[in-house]
């Protein structure tokens, strides 16, 4: 569903990586990297302020430190401008992102040889890569594990798919897929909607 919040659950995705020491690049193909830059912003006042985090200045260090932001803009996305990014933020600046965030791909017009392409960055460059995406098709009621569209035919491309669900109740992750194995926990994790941080039972 637009607007429910797939960005804001990649950035805070990004935030555990970043305050693990690890490095990211985070990539829009939507936004510009000051729009980008204003959401990471509002979400690490939440997080300082929810959290009870001692030092901000510190935080905010450690995102300028280990966060770059890539926006292709105007259909100027391809994985050779990509890989070539990567390498040069390796090569001139010794940055080698451990995470790639993507947001802003649309899985509906997306190519399988385009999501094989990103697996392919991945292992060349030792990351991992999360997507957010849109759900383009209905959900079977009648088998709530099965993956809906536009993942039912993309799923062996992922090794976990986690689903954004708003209800009445609140909203909630919905984990999907989690990597080979065939059991899937039924167990939804609660938000809270302000700050998209997990909310005690």
């Amino acid at each position: 569903m637009a607007g429910l919040g797939k960005t804001s659950c990649l950035i805070h995705i990004a935030f555990d990586k970043i305050f693990r020491g690890e490095k990211l690049a985070h990539v829009s193909l939507k936004d510009t990297p000051d729009k980008v830059s204003s959401y990471y912003n509002v979400i690490l006042h939440d997080l300082v302020d929810s959290l009870n985090l001692d030092n901000e200045y510190e935080a905010r260090n450690l995102l300028d430190k280990n966060r770059i932001i890539l926006a292709y803009l105007k259909e100027s996305f391809s994985l050779d401008n990509l890989k070539r990014n990567i390498n040069n933020l390796a090569n001139e600046i010794d940055f080698s992102p451990d995470t790639l965030i993507v947001d802003g791909v649309d899985f509906s017009e997306t190519e399988r040889d385009i999501l094989k392409g990103f697996l392919e960055i991945a292992e060349e460059f030792q990351m991992e890569v999360w997507f957010s995406a849109l759900l383009t098709g209905p959900i079977n009621k009648s088998d709530e594990k099965e993956i809906p569209p536009p993942f039912n035919n993309l799923c062996d491309l992922f090794s976990i798919i986690i689903q954004l669900i708003s209800t009445q109740s609140g909203v909630f992750l919905k984990l999907l897929k989690d990597h080979d194995s065939k059991s899937v926990s039924d167990t939804l994790v609660r938000l809270d909607p302000n700050n998209f941080l997990v909310m005690e039972k």
